[in-house]
């Protein structure tokens, strides 16, 4: 299927992506789970919640494999990869069919996966792991997220979930995923790395620490700064290719993020 896993595609979470062909032609993504995680719970869990989505705006499974300490998961393939290097790769930018219009309507695909994960199954998935590098774009620049490998089920009915430990990628979490004094842990966390995956692309700048004189300054609180401080105007924090009016729609929806989840 995958040529001697020849085409390299990238690495995810847990594993190695390769491109591949179905007997029939098709092209499919192959992830190799990495053997750290042989004892099965990254690919049972994948396996199990999105076995049972099928969305526009979330990524396909079409197969799995279970032989020894060797698991694969097979996924439609995404022509035009993650949604990473097209907001922080110059190259990429530069080269990149998307215009500020289209990238607005990748950014709302997005928002309507998410809130079919929340609101649109039998139960509540929480995937814990929003970011650019899960969001993948077909060959129409459809977004698709992708990686369940973190993933959490909860019935609907239910306010918040109990986890033994963070999970995510940081710079991405919310802070009640590591921080017990911001209130529990719900589906609103998944909310937060929505907001910090759009700050990302305003500002054209990843979403860690930033370099502010000789201190750290925790991203979100340097931009809501710049922005109380009368500087939104400041394209030495603003990504304006994005347009200036989108830019502005996207800055007043990031204006109403909050720390606490009651106030999300």
């Amino acid at each position: 299927m995958t040529n001697g896993f020849k085409k390299k595609r990238g690495n995810g979470s847990f594993g190695t992506v390769y491109e591949g062909k179905l007997p029939s032609g098709i092209p499919v993504a192959v992830k190799m789970l990495d053997r750290s995680r042989s004892d099965g719970s990254i690919f049972i869990n994948e396996v199990s919640i999105i076995g049972r989505i099928y969305h526009v705006n979330v990524v396909r499974l079409l197969g799995f494999c279970s032989e020894g300490e060797k698991r694969a998961l097979i996924y439609e393939f995404m022509e035009n990869g993650s949604l990473d290097k097209y907001i922080f790769s110059k190259q990429w930018r530069n080269n990149s069919k998307l215009s500020s219009e289209e990238m607005l309507t990748v950014i709302l695909g997005i928002a309507e996966g998410i809130e079919y994960l929340h609101q649109g199954c039998d139960q509540r998935i929480l995937h814990f792991d929003i970011k650019p590098h899960n969001i993948l774009l077909d060959h129409n620049f459809v977004p698709k997220i992708s990686d369940f490998g973190l993933s959490k089920l909860s019935p609907k009915d239910q306010s918040y979930v109990t986890i033994s430990a963070a999970r995510g990628t940081m710079g991405y979490l919310a802070p009640e995923m590591y921080s017990r004094n911001f209130g529990t842990v719900s589906y609103k966390s998944d909310v937060y790395s929505f907001g910090m995956l759009i700050l990302e692309k305003v500002s054209g700048r990843k979403s860690t620490l930033v370099q502010a004189g000789q201190s750290e300054v925790y991203f979100p609180e340097w931009i809501y700064d710049q922005l109380t401080q009368g500087k939104n105007s400041s394209s030495n924090f603003f990504d304006l290719e994005c347009g200036e009016e989108i830019m502005q729609k996207l800055v007043n929806v990031l204006q109403l993020c909050q720390c606490a989840p009651s106030h999300k």
